[in-house]
């Protein structure tokens, strides 16, 4: 079995052992707040396909955990800006943090090493990796509103700056191969959320009977489960290359979101009455699903990145 593989086998049990770990066991027990940074700073030095094994496991279980914008996002950002002594500390999992886009709807000013202003949107996380003025720096915020939204699986909090002390890391040169890499994280993540819908159709497709036999004998049904396994394992492909460059990465970041949704909401079909329920969690992946369609934008924005790169 290759190392991703088994990797993602330790994450699955793990998860399903301790749903409710926090953050910090779960660095401890298994590393995975490590996965990415070298180890000479205490991490595993793992790439990209163990990080994909890691993050389709915790789409799949739709777990709250801050991998995506700790582990992957802040680690590339930190590795980027020579901040060693911070990736330690992501490392052991004693900290979280998460990355603020330059221009994405934050009101922020840079002056004499003190950060201002406020970003109304952006993943939970203590460390806030900020992209201003051409610069990347670390700061801790001096207030968080943590939102009530939709998809409660995934805390968005806004972030608030007054005069802040501000750590110079580097230049904001870095931002693209972060978000790229942010990218391809969620794709996996989605990947696992679609695969996870696949399954719970697939079962009770075999359990659920209307005129004396199982629903998923139904040309209709066998339609529907035959074109979501085709979805899937599309996405999957797209994810496992979204690594490499912006442009695999827009398609996985268009291709992987329209799957999950697509997934989700049939899902939520093949299961009738029952899939839009409380009780059920057929909705918590369509909430997923709906939430991570406008994390680094809708699938129009990646097809426009695409279009330019193929247009010039």
């Amino acid at each position: 079995m290759a190392l991703p593989d088994e990797l993602g086998a330790v994450v699955r049990d793990y998860l399903a052992d301790r749903p409710d770990a926090p953050w910090q066991a779960f660095a401890r027990d298994v590393g995975i707040a490590g996965l990415l940074v070298p180890e000479e700073h205490g991490g595993a030095g793992c790439g990209p396909a163990e990080m994909a094994a890691v993050a389709e496991e915790l789409g799949r279980a739709l777990s709250p955990h801050p991998f995506l914008q700790t582990a992957v996002m802040a680690v590339e950002a930190l590795k980027a800006g020579g901040a060693h002594d911070l990736l330690a500390a992501l490392a052991d999992g004693s900290t979280t943090a998460t990355a603020v886009p330059p221009d994405d709807g934050a009101r922020l000013r840079l002056e004499s090493g003190l950060l201002t202003g406020v970003v109304p949107y952006v993943p939970a996380g203590e460390l806030a990796l900020v992209y201003v003025d051409g610069l990347l720096v670390a700061a801790v915020p001096a207030g968080r509103r943590t939102y009530r939204t939709m998809d409660e699986s995934r805390p968005l909090q806004e972030l608030s700056f007054q005069d802040t002390p501000a750590r110079r890391l580097g230049d904001g040169s870095s931002w693209t191969r972060v978000r790229d890499l942010g990218i391809a994280a969620l794709a996996a993540e989605q990947v696992g959320g679609a695969q996870r819908c696949l399954e719970m159709a697939v079962e009770h497709a075999k359990r659920r009977r209307q005129f004396g036999r199982p629903i998923g004998s139904f040309q209709a049904i066998k339609h529907k489960l035959a074109d979501l396994l085709l979805l899937v394992e599309s996405a999957r492909s797209a994810a496992g290359a979204a690594a490499v460059d912006e442009v695999y990465a827009a398609i996985a970041g268009s291709y992987c979101t329209e799957a999950y949704l697509a997934a989700a909401g049939e899902n939520i079909q093949i299961h009738g009455g029952i899939g839009i329920t409380w009780e059920h969690p057929a909705h918590r992946y369509l909430k997923r699903a709906t939430s991570d369609a406008q994390l680094f934008g809708p699938p129009q924005a990646h097809r426009a990145r695409l279009a330019a790169h193929a247009l010039g």
